[in-house]
């Protein structure tokens, strides 16, 4: 019988802006040197620097480290369902 892991809350360590522990991630989207793309528990998560680098990925239990120069972390804003047709026809 397979044991049913509940994901871990989404956190984020940074420190000095030369590391980045990540847990609640759910896929990494995209990453190059300078950007990396993340769908976290609590949506897109956008990280922006140089010499990025995933030191850490752990899709079992939802854990990523990067580290470099970490310059931005944002996340994307959630869409509303429906687009932009059901926002002209309200």
């Amino acid at each position: 019988m397979a044991e049913d892991r509940l994901p871990l809350p989404h956190k984020l360590t940074l420190n000095e802006r030369k590391s980045l522990i990540l847990t609640g991630t759910a896929e990494v989207i995209s990453f190059d040197e300078n950007t990396v793309i993340l769908k976290t528990n609590l949506g897109v998560l956008t990280v922006q620097g140089q010499q990025l680098h995933l030191k850490t990925l752990s899709p079992e239990n939802g854990q990523v480290t990067l580290d470099g120069q970490i310059s931005a972390l944002f996340y994307e804003e959630p869409r509303a369902p429906g687009g932009i047709l059901q926002k002209l026809f309200r």
